[in-house]
């Protein structure tokens, strides 16, 4: 045997290293590997750095920024998981490791976990709270609808307004509601919206799909987005059985895009309905009212005796004595003139027509007399009439409130209020004036 032959090859650290990256890298250049991670860390590079483990062995991973963008969750120490990826060394440090392309968890679905992290992290932001939610506008005028504009979510919502309220202006924000720009879409056309269009709310709807289909409503950004709003956003986001973080973060949650336009309708409903209600009550109380005051004017006008029966009676009185006075004159003036025809010559002494000339005047002064008592009782008759019309309008709750008062009633029951116990701020009231009345607001109650 040769020098040659009995002499050992040798390799250095580089060549023994690129010799086994050779070997590894051939032989290893697609596989799957579970365990749990561990040492879990993420640099300013973008890049995940773990050591994947299970009971008796470990090895070291990386996943770089171009595979990390496709991840929907967040690797965590302690989550179990199955990932695919090459083996490689690192050779300054003699190290071997898996360079990953793929990562799932383990009994948990990577968009399910994806969720639960999103929402987790929201929570202790505070994105959820109810108290910062704002409250929809009643009966707004203008809605901001961000959706794609053929699908059968803003059908379903514009047949539902056009149904049951069609003045209402709809504005219609065209965005891609699926896939990796769906997000960024919707986020862009929230702060368009706030910025440039005079909406009272904004609808951010689509149809129903799986989970992955919905995946750009449950992105941290959109909810961050929805958050920051100054506008109040209705999220209605596929079926009453989705749940996405878009519904979380909004200041409400309709089950369906159908929902969200009964929500927005409800109110005019609502208002309409007890319109009518209160005018078919007020109605029948006027209605009521007034057939109780006839009542009572019918009774008050019995009880006022009617002054011209009496002064009729009086010129009838008048008319018999006239003419009982002139057949006793008639009388008088036969008998008188069978004894005046011997007694011309007397009569010429003592003639009657100076008498008679009394007799006038004094008749013409009694008549006077009892045509002034006549118009008296006539002026006073019409002033007790006039005096207790007074009182009748003085006495009437209409004129009570043309002098300034007023009568308010608790909405909905319509119970008038005598004071302030039992009403809170944000209570509804109606306010009964001389002239038409008022529908107003509590803002403040003064004890």
């Amino acid at each position: 045997m040769s020098d040659e032959m009995k002499t050992p090859k040798v390799y250095t650290v580089s060549d023994l290293t690129a010799l086994i990256q050779d070997l590894l890298e051939d032989r290893f250049d697609f596989v799957w590997v579970e365990g749990e991670i561990s040492n879990f860390r993420s640099p300013g590079s973008g890049h995940y750095y773990m050591v994947i483990k299970d009971e008796k062995a470990q090895i070291r991973a990386v996943m770089f920024r171009v595979q990390t963008r496709y991840l929907k969750f967040l690797p965590e120490d302690g989550m179990k998981v199955i990932a695919q990826g090459r083996i490689g060394i690192y050779a300054p440090r003699g190290e071997y490791q898996i360079i990953l392309d793929y990562l799932e968890p383990v009994g948990t679905g990577a968009l399910a976990l994806a969720f639960e992290q999103v929402k987790k992290r929201l929570a202790a932001m505070g994105v959820f709270d109810e108290d910062i939610k704002k409250p929809l506008p009643f009966l707004p005028k203008r809605v901001a609808v961000i959706t794609s504009p053929t699908g059968a979510a803003i059908r379903d919502f514009l047949k539902i307004i056009q149904r049951r309220y069609a003045n209402l202006e709809i504005l219609i924000v065209p965005v891609r509601v699926q896939g990796d720009r769906a997000c960024r879409d919707m986020v862009e056309a929230l702060h368009m919206v706030n910025r440039h269009l005079d909406a009272d709310v904004i609808v951010l709807t689509r149809g129903g799909g799986s989970l992955e289909d919905l995946w750009a409503f449950n992105q941290e950004e959109l909810a961050l987005a929805i958050r920051d709003s100054r506008i109040p956003v209705v999220s209605a986001v596929g079926h009453e059985i989705d749940l996405t973080i878009s519904d979380l973060a909004a200041d409400f949650r309709a089950p369906t895009p159908s929902a969200a336009a009964e929500l927005l309708v409800k109110e005019k409903e609502t208002l309409l309905n007890r319109l009518k209600q209160a005018r078919t009550r007020l109605r029948g109380a006027m209605d009521l009212r007034l057939e109780v005051l006839t009542d009572r004017l019918k009774g008050l006008r019995d009880r006022i005796r009617d002054p011209r029966k009496g002064l009729a009676n009086l010129w009838m009185r008048l008319d018999e004595d006239q003419m009982r006075l002139v057949r006793v004159m008639d009388i008088l003036i036969r008998e008188r003139r069978k004894g005046l025809e011997g007694e011309i010559r007397a009569l010429l002494v003592y003639s009657p027509i100076n008498r008679i000339t009394a007799l006038r005047q004094a008749l013409a002064f009694k008549r006077a007399a009892l045509v002034s008592s006549m118009e008296r009782q006539l002026r006073e008759g019409r002033m007790g009439l006039a005096l207790l019309h007074k009182r009748l309008n003085d006495l009437s709750p209409l004129s009570v409130l043309k002098r300034g008062y007023s009568i308010t009633l608790r909405l909905p029951e319509k119970q008038v209020l005598k004071g302030v116990l039992g009403v809170e701020r944000g209570d509804q009231v109606q306010v009964l004036l001389g002239e038409g009345g008022l529908k107003c607001r509590v803002e403040k109650v003064i004890g």
